[in-house]
């Protein structure tokens, strides 16, 4: 891949999406309707964007390491990093290439920003990325890197790490935060719709009808929001967000997914930034 600062076509948008449980993709038999809006929400990416991007970069909730950390590897292998489901699960492939050309640039992006960052030349791709990347692109024909969170999940430090690699939008690299607005593994289905709504509720106000000061001020202080910590116990699964709002910084959001009984009572949402 090139990085092309003079090209013409416009700097691609950032995303922050739900990217559903385990394997999903590898289980509509299973599942049944379940993901059936959010796979059709992550299919009408490519529409959205309205060009292949050159690449991906792709920041999982379950992926974090001590210094942020690139993955150079040019063919990674998979890993399975859930349990209790299926055994054809555990044989699923999503063989798109890696680029660790990429993973120098952003590296050095990282670095230029002072951040800790390193490459890890073995990495896998985790169900963070291979799932919901099984909808966007399901021929697995664009390269993808994956990025970690650093370990502490401090929201200023992955603003900062959004605002570091925010030139990759203008050289046609899709940036992409994968996690999930609610993630509370003990307080799943209809009993969880309230905490899971009112949590959704000011989340969409913070980042699509706050102004760009407003919403990284509240970002910050996300655990303060209605409902925050019934709706993230742990915040890995939000802090991809943070990456995404702050490679697009002084953008305009918008929800692109949406819905209010997922899993059977869960209100969740995906957003877009800039573009």
């Amino acid at each position: 891949m090139t990085h092309d600062n003079t090209s013409a076509s416009p700097r691609l948008p950032t995303y922050f999406i739900s990217h559903g449980g385990g394997p999903w993709p590898w289980m509509k038999k299973e599942m049944g309707p379940t993901y059936d809006r959010l796979e059709a929400s992550l299919a009408d990416m490519p529409r959205q964007i309205g060009r292949t991007p050159a690449a991906i970069l792709m920041v999982s909730a379950h992926w974090e390491a001590p210094a942020f950390t690139v993955q150079g590897n040019a063919r990674p292998p998979m890993i399975y990093d859930y349990g209790g489901f299926p055994p054809h699960t555990y044989e699923v492939h999503y063989d798109s290439p890696g680029s660790p050309e990429l993973a120098q640039r952003v590296q050095s992006l990282i670095a230029a920003a002072g951040l800790p960052v390193q490459i890890d030349p073995e990495r896998g791709y985790d169900h963070g990325m291979f799932s919901p990347m099984a909808a966007i692109y399901p021929k697995a024909d664009v390269p993808v890197v994956q990025l970690s969170l650093r370990r502490g999940l401090d929201p200023a430090e992955h603003l900062a790490l959004g605002r570091a690699i925010a030139p990759l939008r203008d050289e046609n690299v899709l940036i992409v935060g994968s996690g999930l607005s609610y993630h509370n593994l003990r307080n799943f289905g209809p009993q969880a719709h309230g905490v899971s709504k009112a949590f959704d509720d000011w989340l969409d106000a913070a980042v699509v009808k706050s102004t760009a000061g407003e919403r990284n001020a509240q970002l910050l202080q996300w655990d303060s929001a209605p409902a925050a910590r019934m709706a993230h116990p742990r915040e890995e699964h939000l802090i991809p967000l943070m990456v995404a709002v702050g490679a697009a910084e002084g953008e305009a959001g918008e929800r692109v997914y949406h819905e209010d009984a997922f899993m059977g009572g869960l209100v969740v949402s995906s957003f877009r930034f800039g573009g």
